[in-house]
């Protein structure tokens, strides 16, 4: 019982852990954007075109990316559907072991008569 409180406690604080590293995402997008924009604005680079919209559009998509690994993905592919997969392939090779196993015999079987 006490595993199984610390396996909570574990993942309760590991997705703590990634939702406070989402939000310190966005914040660091805003204020990075805003200050992208304004250096735009006044050229400070030399260069005229619209890079700091670039920039901001490809790091939207990077942070909407943090935002499905950490709300959508580790959500539902977390410790217990990692369990339930190796439970499911490691009964799938016993099964197979088994298999192989009867094969043998028979072979083995028809060999000795």
């Amino acid at each position: 019982m006490e595993r199984e409180q610390h396996e909570q406690y574990e993942y309760a604080r590991r997705r703590l852990k990634q939702k406070k590293e989402l939000y310190f995402h966005f914040v660091l997008l805003i204020l990075g954007s805003i200050f992208m924009f304004i250096a735009n604005q006044f050229a400070v680079f030399g260069i005229t075109s619209n890079w700091a919209i670039w920039v901001i559009t490809f790091w939207f998509f990077l942070f909407i990316l943090h935002f499905i690994k950490v709300f959508i993905t580790d959500r539902f592919m977390n410790r217990n559907w990692e369990r339930d997969q190796i439970d499911r392939l490691v009964a799938k090779q016993q099964q197979k072991i088994h298999q192989l196993q009867n094969q043998i015999e028979e072979d083995s079987s028809k060999n000795s008569r």
